[in-house]
This record gives structure tokens, C-alpha cells and sequence, in this order.
């Protein structure tokens, strides 16, 4: 055995490969924990551009509590905890970038509408906590139809802007009827079923309401088969 020079070879190659193992595996945890990998950078971008309403400050106090250790022992995932619990944050992504900083992406909410009086609805119909002074439709309704209206609030509004109007709220009750308000103060009850060809006969007879009712209405009622009920503005004294 000893005399064939390939046999040794091997030997010798797999006694090298295990030692080194050995060693990286006695002196690694050792060497990773060194302050020779100091984080020393934080680079902070929107995955859209700018951050709008999540601050330096809100993100450094993450930092500061949640990056101990150095580039190899910071615990990842418990920075983006954090940082998703921040006021605005949809999504966090952290990752190293070598050889000394990190790299944190934000996804913000895009607020589209208010929730009742306590919080907000994003674009994809999530309720999240956040304080803002743009003007918003509200939506009122069970917390499990939230998606359901976001998507409502596109179809209406899309229908309702050859008048030159928008949603200013939307109610579902929880029987699930639909009654919205435009932002010129008219409310349309459209009841249970076949919401959108509601809309759509309102929005198709408005101008002819107007017309014979010489003013603005408040109330519209279309759940009935073959017309509708008008209530007028109260004539102030």
C-alpha cells in the first residue's frame, strides 16, 4: 500500500481536506466574531425612488438597536422585523454588501383610501396604520371585503368619470349592499346585486335628472327593477 505513490496521494489530499475542515470549524466562529468586520456603512433606498413618509431617523433607531455584531453575525431578519413595523413600511429587504455595509430596500404603502376613522387602505386593499392630510375617499365595511372594495373603488370610479366625478366613500353593509357617495355629495344606494349596471343607469339618466329636477340631487335609490327614488336638497327657510 505504502508503495503506491496514487493510494498516498489520495491519503495525504483527504488528511489536508479534513484538517482544514477541522480548523474552520475550531476557529471560524472565533475569526467571523473579530472586530475586523465592523459594519461601517447603511444605505437606504425606496423600491420605488424616494421614501415619502418613512424618516432617517425612524430607520438609524432600527439600526441602532437591531445591527449588533459585525458583518457576518447581524441578524438579518431581525432588522427587517423592525423595519416592517415601522408606520408605512409595506416590505424590507436586508442584505450584506461586502466587504462592511448593509443594503435596506423599503417598499411604502400607497394609501388609496381612509379605513372607517382609525386607519388606511393601500393600493392592493391592506389595512395599515398611518397618519395623512391628503384628502381620501373613505371605506366603511367588514375588515374581510376590504380587497373587494379596493377593486369596487377602480371599477366605480371608472364609471363615473365621463360626469366629471370620483368616490368619496363606500359603505358595505354586512348583508354586502353597496352604497357609495360622490365627491359632489350625491348618494347611490345600488343594493346587493348587479351593483355596476346600477351605476351605469344612474350615470346614463343623470343629466336628465338634473334637467327635470332643475338642482343637485342627495339620495338616489336604484335597487328597483324599473326606475329609481330621487330625495331632493331640504329647501332652507
Amino acid at each position: 500500500m505504502w508503495d503506491n505513490h496514487q493510494t498516498l496521494r489520495l491519503l495525504a489530499n483527504t488528511m489536508f481536506v479534513f484538517l482544514l475542515v477541522l480548523i474552520m470549524y475550531i476557529v471560524g466562529p472565533w475569526a467571523i466574531n473579530l472586530p475586523i468586520f465592523p459594519l461601517k456603512e447603511v444605505s437606504v433606498a425606496g423600491n420605488g425612488g424616494k421614501l415619502e413618509h418613512v424618516t432617517r431617523d425612524q430607520i438609524n433607531s432600527v439600526i441602532r438597536s437591531q445591527a449588533t455584531g459585525n458583518f457576518f453575525t447581524v441578524d438579518l431578519e431581525a432588522i427587517r422585523n423592525a423595519l416592517i413595523k415601522l408606520p408605512w413600511v409595506r416590505t424590507a429587504s436586508v442584505r450584506r454588501h461586502w466587504p462592511k455595509s448593509l443594503e435596506i430596500v423599503l417598499e411604502e404603502h400607497m394609501v388609496l383610501a381612509l379605513w372607517g376613522d382609525l386607519a388606511l387602505v393601500n393600493t392592493y386593499g391592506e389595512i395599515f396604520e398611518g397618519v395623512t392630510n391628503t384628502r381620501l375617499p373613505k371605506f366603511i365595511g367588514q375588515m374581510e371585503n376590504v380587497r373587494e372594495m379596493t377593486n369596487q373603488h377602480a371599477i366605480f370610479n371608472k364609471l363615473l368619470q365621463p360626469l366629471g366625478m370620483n368616490i368619496a366613500q363606500i359603505d358595505l353593509s354586512p348583508r354586502r349592499a353597496w352604497r357609495i357617495y360622490t365627491n359632489n355629495g350625491v348618494a347611490l344606494e345600488l343594493g346587493r346585486e348587479q351593483v355596476e349596471d346600477r351605476l351605469v343607469f344612474y350615470i346614463s339618466a343623470h343629466n336628465q335628472m338634473i334637467e327635470k329636477f332643475k338642482k343637485q340631487l342627495t339620495y338616489v335609490d336604484l335597487r328597483y327593477s324599473n326606475g329609481f327614488a330621487v330625495r331632493l336638497p331640504e329647501i332652507t327657510q
